[in-house]
């Protein structure tokens, strides 16, 4: 594997301050109380699917890790701890050592989770799991929402193309890491530069409406782009009258022009009167690239449409309705000490309404029907059934921490198409529905 696959690493800033404080007083508090070192185990999980949803989609496991290695407290951090009287000075020192050796066990980028999958497992002293839960999950709730809005528009898509293009629907960071996830989940391009010289994702884009009305006239803004970009590329033809630009487009291009992009209207309508047009001028091959607040319903009515390819920016950087998972980051399981080799002890939480957990050190993997097909999410914290040792689902992420399982984006791209077809036809349905299969405890 070539280290390029694995995108650049991208000078990280200290991710110690991306967290809550209650937190550090926590901290304070067990590192005062004798409990701070206690073996623990934490998990991260989703006690439901986003209402309607059939499956989520693991994404941030990378941007986790590298939040993990970034995680340590600088002078000036400390500093301003001090200053705002945030925690005393032996957690301070505490503080200025700082520097996760734990383990983390978690499922791969790109696989499908269902409610109570234990999504990440982050193993280690309770001060030093416990610092880590706010950047964890903000950064899986943000990423596999996007993840699992990117897969439903993949899926009503039909192998047909995907841009991503929400930059400017967003915070600037988040948009780098929106088109991350929606790779993933099945988008093959992002408008954001920042996206692909960070991730190595491909990169498109040609001209907006304002190129158009910068020109005297539209032929004029098309031979400009035409005479820059040449033949190939993709003319915007709705900044006035759609069928005065196709044609002009093509006198201009040629029957060898990449591609029309069509930002308005009624799409269904005007791109099977562009695809007519371009045919009748000889344009055969010339792609049709439709834009403009497209979400996955709209994908979805524009199947028996002549469209090539689909922009998509708002509803996909929100998640399409449903901007975080809700996941939770819970202890699940502690020693009654700091001796390494003291037993874990089941812990949860109980509650009257929705917001309890099942306690343990768990195990995940997912059952098969005859027909190869998932049926079940098996969950454990005993001993893993025979018949269900191939199948588990956590891989080692963080050993001693020091990370193990780094991997090119395109591999977690990969794994998310076939984990989604292993799943049953109905998960690709995009009417509400529950969990497309059960999860079952054992």
């Amino acid at each position: 594997m070539n280290s390029a696959d694995l995108g650049r690493r991208v000078g990280v800033p200290s991710t110690a301050l991306f967290t809550d404080q209650y937190e550090l007083t926590m901290v304070q508090a067990a590192l005062k109380a004798g409990t701070a070192g206690r073996r623990s185990v934490f998990e991260a999980f989703t006690r439901r699917l986003p209402e309607g949803r059939r499956y989520g989609v693991v994404a941030g496991i990378g941007r986790v890790l590298d939040a993990v290695e970034n995680f340590h407290f600088d002078e000036e951090m400390l500093g301003f701890l001090r200053d705002r009287s945030i925690v005393d000075g032996p957690t301070l020192d505490y503080l200025a050592d700082y520097r996760f050796g734990g383990d983390i066990w978690g499922y791969p980028e790109g696989e499908v989770y269902f409610p109570g999958s234990p999504i990440l497992r982050v193993e280690g002293s309770f001060a030093e799991c416990v610092l880590l839960e706010t950047v964890i999950l903000s950064i899986l709730n943000h990423d596999s929402a996007i993840a699992a809005a990117a897969s439903r528009m993949s899926a009503a898509a039909g192998g047909r193309g995907l841009i991503e293009m929400g930059a400017r629907r967003t915070h600037e960071l988040s948009a780098v890491a929106s088109a991350r996830a929606a790779y993933i989940g099945g988008f093959d391009t992002t408008s954001d530069l920042a996206a692909g010289f960070r991730y190595n994702i491909p990169t498109v884009g040609t001209s907006a409406h304002a190129f158009t009305l910068l020109h005297d006239s539209e032929s004029d803004a098309f031979r400009a782009q035409v005479d820059s970009l040449g033949r190939g590329t993709t003319l915007l033809v709705d900044t006035y009258d759609v069928a005065t630009a196709v044609r002009t487009a093509v006198e201009i291009a040629g029957p060898e022009l990449g591609a029309v992009r069509i930002d308005s209207g009624d799409l269904l309508l005007v791109a099977h009167r562009v695809r007519q047009q371009l045919d009748e001028l000889g344009a055969t091959e010339t792609r049709i690239v439709v834009t403009s607040d497209l979400d996955e319903y709209a994908i979805a009515s524009l199947a028996a449409a002549p469209v090539d390819a689909y922009g998509v920016g708002t509803q996909l950087v929100t998640g399409s309705g449903h901007p975080t998972c809700s996941m939770v980051y819970k202890l699940v399981a502690r020693a009654g000490s700091a001796d390494p080799a003291d037993e874990l002890r089941p812990v949860a939480k109980k509650s009257m309404g929705a917001k309890s957990s099942k306690g343990g050190r768990k195990w995940a993997a997912r059952r098969l029907d005859v027909e190869g097909v998932a049926e079940a999410e098996v969950i454990g914290t005993g001993p893993v059934p025979e018949e269900l040792a191939g199948r588990q689902l956590l891989v080692e992420l963080v050993r001693g921490g020091e990370v193990v399982a780094r991997e090119p984006l395109d591999a977690a791209r990969e794994r998310h198409i076939a984990a989604r077809a292993g799943l049953p036809l109905s998960a690709m349905q995009l009417s509400r529905g529950e969990a497309v299969i059960p999860t079952e405890y054992v």
